[in-house]
C-alpha cells in the first residue's frame, strides 16, 4: 500500500482509538484490526495494542478508564490548543485557525466537539492534507500529550500519530520543555458514519 493510500487509513484508525469507547467505535474494532495489517509496521505496532485492549475489555471498564484519564487529568487533554493557549483569549484565536482548516476542506466537525479535538483533526487528515498541516503545526501539544500518557495504553495511539509526522524541530522541542515545566497559560475567561467531520456540507 502506498503512503498516499495508507495514511488516511492510519489517521482514521487513530481517531477511532482515541475516541470515547461508545458502541459505534467498539463495533468497528474487527474491521479496524484487519486494516492494521496493511499499515507500515512502525504505525501498526503502535495502534494494535490499543485496538486489542479495547477488543478484550468490557465497555463499562473502558468507559470508566477513559473518563478518568481524559476528563479528570488536565495534562491528558485531547484538545490540542490547550497546551499552547490554555484557558486564555489566545485559545479562541487558535480555534479560528482550526475552523478555517475544516472550511477549506469543505467539511465540518460534528458531535458538538471543538475543532482542535485530536480525533476530529485526525478525521480531517483522513480526507484532506489540511489535517496533517494542523497536526504538524501543533506538534508541541502532541508531544506533551504523549509524555502525559506515558504508561497508559492510549499513549500508543498518540505515538502512532507522531510517527506519521516529520521529526520535531529544535524549536518544537524547546517549546515542549518550557510548557512541560510551566504548564499551559491560564486566564479565567469563558470559552463558549464514524467520522467526526461531515463531508456532506450538512446535506444529510
Amino acid at each position: 500500500m502506498t503512503e498516499h493510500a495508507w495514511r488516511p487509513v492510519a489517521a482514521r484508525a487513530a481517531s477511532l482509538l482515541l475516541r470515547y469507547p461508545d458502541r459505534d467505535t467498539l463495533e468497528v474494532l474487527p474491521t479496524l484490526l484487519r486494516a492494521l495489517d496493511a499499515l507500515p509496521s512502525a504505525v501498526a505496532a503502535r495502534l494494535r495494542p490499543v485496538a486489542e485492549h479495547r477488543a478484550g475489555t468490557g465497555q463499562g471498564r473502558l468507559a470508566d478508564d477513559y473518563v478518568q484519564l481524559f476528563d479528570f487529568r488536565r495534562r491528558c487533554c485531547l484538545y490540542l490548543t490547550y497546551y499552547t493557549a490554555g484557558d486564555t483569549r489566545r485559545r479562541g484565536e487558535a480555534l479560528v485557525l482550526f475552523t478555517a482548516g475544516y472550511k477549506a476542506a469543505g467539511v465540518e466537525v460534528v458531535g458538538g466537539e471543538l475543532p482542535d479535538y485530536l480525533p476530529a483533526v485526525l478525521d480531517l487528515a483522513a480526507v484532506h492534507d489540511g489535517g496533517w498541516r494542523l497536526l504538524r503545526e501543533n506538534r508541541v501539544g502532541l508531544d506533551l500529550l504523549a509524555s502525559a500518557l506515558e504508561g497508559a495504553v492510549y499513549g500508543h495511539a498518540v505515538e502512532a500519530v507522531r510517527a506519521m509526522l516529520p521529526p520535531p524541530q529544535p524549536g518544537d522541542i524547546a517549546a515542549a520543555v518550557r510548557l512541560a515545566q510551566t504548564g499551559p497559560p491560564v486566564e479565567q475567561v469563558g470559552l463558549e458514519p464514524f467520522g467526526l467531520v461531515d463531508t456532506t456540507g450538512g446535506r444529510r
